[in-house]
């Protein structure tokens, strides 16, 4: 199981929500800290990974749970 230092729960957002909170709360995380992303857009399958490799970020884990993604993403150091 991942430790997470901060959680965005994106919940009931749609496209492109979930990534550009994503990206403002990572803005703020310091270098080497983790992220967890929770969203219920199917579209997050897809884009939180593409974003967090885009942007260099380390996608850790990601998972479906009850109709929600979760992913955990770290900042480099």
């Amino acid at each position: 199981m991942v430790e997470a230092d901060e959680v965005l729960d994106a919940s009931g957002l749609s496209c492109p929500m979930p990534v550009l909170k994503a990206r403002q709360a990572m803005q703020k995380l310091a270098p080497g800290k983790v992220l967890k992303i929770i969203t219920t857009d199917k579209g997050s399958k897809s884009d939180i990974p593409a974003w967090a490799k885009q942007n260099g970020f380390e996608l850790l884990d990601s998972s479906e749970e009850n109709g929600k993604f979760i992913f955990y993403v770290r900042k480099p150091a």
